[in-house]
């Protein structure tokens, strides 16, 4: 039995979506250019062409070419396809961005929420930030969220835990933006977005396992196997800071108490003080009883269980203490002597490493929305 041949239909939407990629690639372009770029031939690009303006999805730029020989039209993606909407939440406040299928940033707005935040407080500068941006951007055809606490893998909501440093009580961003938003709103935790920006950008190093330690104000890990971020059942895989570690006089405590006793928390809050604990750090240098030694004992308890439970080929560290290099060099040190010793690094996106990731990701499906002409997956 001879294979089935591809309908018309879907020949005519694979060319289609051929012929977007390449305007996705290259802001205008001629018929004659995307039957280069694409190897379709001109007959059936034209027809493609024909079909994508009719649809007003390309616009005729008005545009021709000079020079000898046939007189050519340049086509562009209509300027009404709609943006990708990103946002951050976290302790410094909430930010929106509009980003377009060429992923130029068209608007951005930011609003700062205290701390500890409340859900209700939250809510409001997140549909505030998204309203002013959209006004600006124009409708937003889909939304992905960056999120500083644990998120529920179901629902999009994220969820409070003991000694939660940022917010206080649930928030659903699902709820709040979907009325501004045609598409789906993508929820993720910020360092399982960071640990996305990482290996995006380790070239031809080999990111296919490893686990991204975040020590900063909050304290979080994500696991990266096969190439994939781990999310867990309910989404809450890597959420440390109750992980049983080494404490200060090697009594065994949970990882976010180290700093309670260490006296390194924000005042009225579980945070960790990151302007303290330098200047401690910078203090006391490497005495066996210093804060150093301390916070090293503690976060290679925590490197240890990670290791013995998910199995990395690379630790990566980052936030604004942990790859400070006394700090990563005195917790590199101790590992060094761990029955399993596995190598650490610092983190290589240091500039917005969680938004950068969920603006990769929004990016990628906008292109995808726009390229298909179909919404991606919720």
């Amino acid at each position: 039995m001879s294979p089935a041949k591809p309908s018309l239909e879907l020949l005519r939407s694979l060319t289609d979506e051929h012929v977007l990629r390449a305007l996705i690639d290259e802001r205008r372009l001629t018929r004659a250019e995307i039957a280069a770029r694409t190897g379709i031939s001109k007959p059936t690009v034209g027809e493609s062409v024909r079909r994508l303006t009719e649809a007003g999805v390309l616009r005729d730029t008005g545009e021709r070419t000079t020079g000898p020989g046939r007189i050519g039209s340049y086509y562009a993606l209509a300027p009404d396809l709609g943006v990708a909407l990103v946002v951050g939440i976290a302790p410094e406040g909430v930010v929106a961005e509009a980003v377009d299928v060429h992923g130029r940033l068209v608007a951005r707005e930011h609003e700062e929420v205290g701390r500890p935040a409340r859900p209700a407080q939250v809510a409001g500068a997140l549909r505030a930030v998204a309203e002013q941006v959209l006004a600006d951007a124009g409708p937003a055809r889909l939304a992905v969220v960056s999120a500083a606490d644990p998120v529920d893998r179901s629902s999009g909501r994220l969820v409070h835990l003991p000694d939660a440093p940022f917010l206080v009580g649930e928030l659903s961003p699902v709820e709040v933006l979907a009325p501004l938003v045609a598409g789906p709103v993508t929820v993720d935790n910020d360092v399982n977005w960071a640990a996305r920006a990482e290996r995006a950008a380790a070239g031809p190093e080999d990111l296919d396992d490893f686990v991204y330690l975040y020590l900063g104000e909050g304290l979080g890990c994500a696991v990266v196997a096969d190439g994939e971020v781990r999310r867990g059942w309910g989404g809450l895989a890597g959420e440390i800071a109750h992980v049983l570690t080494r404490g200060p006089g090697g009594r065994a405590v949970a990882l976010t108490d180290v700093f309670a006793e260490l006296r390194l928390r924000r005042q009225d809050s579980t945070a960790v003080d990151v302007d303290r604990l330098l200047s401690a750090v910078a203090t006391d240098g490497d005495r066996p009883d210093g804060t150093l030694a301390a916070l090293a004992d503690a976060v290679c308890g925590v490197v240890a269980a990670l290791v013995a439970v998910t199995d990395p080929r690379l630790v990566v560290v980052g936030g604004a203490w942990g790859s400070h290099p006394a700090v990563l060099q005195a917790v590199s040190d101790r590992a060094a002597g761990l029955p399993r010793h596995v190598p650490l690094r610092p983190a290589r996106v240091t500039t917005g490493p969680a938004l950068g990731g969920a603006r990769a990701a929004a990016l990628r499906d906008l292109r995808a929305v726009i390229s298909t002409r179909r919404q991606p997956p919720t």
